[in-house]
């Protein structure tokens, strides 16, 4: 009995959101300019369960860029209101759209000079009738037995302050590194790493020149013990790439394995990343080809450094 339930559950609130699809139009475009083009700060307000996905809103707001916080309606009639001032937006949330302490809210806010988006499940309701922008996020009915208890409701709400967020972020061109400034901490931090922050450079990076000896190159890789070496040309540009395991190979091929030269024994055109590449796509790259390293390259094929798969293992990526 459990299980049918919470399967009618989830498919009932899957099908509120599905719904919000088709009713998405201008309306979010505009409500888009008014927060991109905010000239103060985006305050996010609900009462109740409202509240609290207003909460949910105003931390993903702040957390890719726009500055964002949330404001209890019934705290701002007793001083809270202070908060806001002109040029800010505030993105109000009731499900009726006549929530008091929110209608209570719409002539203060226009009074100080802040724009109004609003989303409510009516768009005859006050809050629509008085926001400078309404999104619609009604659903059919709520997701419990009764149709009473916020269900449904609030799961379109959020998903619509999520779909808000993102168009927001992306007109505003908000880039991954971005978003790991806004995240220092913790597995998304890790995940945002770049390739440039974990590479091997200076005396640390494996390198020979083209015309350098087999047994100086060899001694290079030992001495560098990253289990291979990049080979460039005299501009310091790579031209290819040697490992152990060529090494092997070479020595069942060649008669003479320690004749000749780095460049002539190098492998060439070594699969290569960019220094502001995530270190998870270098981790992805190396497992989908089956390699350890990877050498860092600019837009010249200037060698840069070397990245090595134990050290992004270490970073805990995943």
């Amino acid at each position: 009995m459990s299980i049918e339930t919470a399967r009618r559950v989830l498919q009932l609130e899957a099908q509120a959101i599905a719904a919000l699809a088709a009713r998405v139009d201008e309306n979010l475009e505009r409500a888009v300019d008014l927060i991109v083009g905010c000239a103060g700060r985006v305050v996010v307000t609900g009462m109740g369960k409202s509240g609290i996905i207003a909460q949910k809103i105003a931390a993903t707001l702040s957390s890719t860029g726009i500055p964002a916080y949330f404001m209890h309606p019934a705290e701002a009639v007793h001083g809270d209101l202070g908060m806001v001032v002109s040029g800010d937006v505030v993105v109000a949330l009731s499900n009726s759209g006549e929530t008091e302490e929110i209608v209570r809210l719409l002539e203060l806010v226009r009074r100080l000079g802040a724009r109004i988006v609003g989303l409510s499940g009516d768009p005859r309701s006050t809050l629509a009738r008085h926001a400078d922008v309404h999104l619609d996020v009604g659903v059919d009915q709520e997701a419990c037995n009764w149709d009473l208890v916020p269900t449904s409701s609030t799961t379109a709400a959020m998903a619509m302050g999520d779909a808000l967020a993102v168009a927001c972020y992306e007109k505003r061109g908000f880039s991954p590194s971005e978003f790991a400034r806004f995240h220092p901490g913790g597995r998304l931090a890790r995940r945002m790493l770049q390739v440039e922050s974990l590479m091997h450079t200076g005396d640390a990076l494996p390198q020979v020149g083209e015309g350098t000896s087999m047994k100086q190159t060899i001694a290079e890789m030992s001495a560098k013990k990253l289990g291979m070496t990049c080979v460039v040309d005299a501009r310091g540009r790579l031209t290819g790439i040697l490992t152990d395991g060529d090494l092997r190979r070479r020595m069942l091929a060649v008669a003479d394995p320690a004749a000749g030269t780095a460049g002539q024994a190098a492998i060439r055109h070594p699969i290569t990343i960019a220094p502001h590449a995530l270190a998870v796509e270098a981790l992805k790259l190396m497992e989908q080809k089956r390699i350890t390293s990877l050498a860092v390259v600019d837009e010249n094929d200037l060698l840069l450094g070397v990245v090595q798969i134990h050290d992004l293992w270490r970073t805990q990526l995943f």
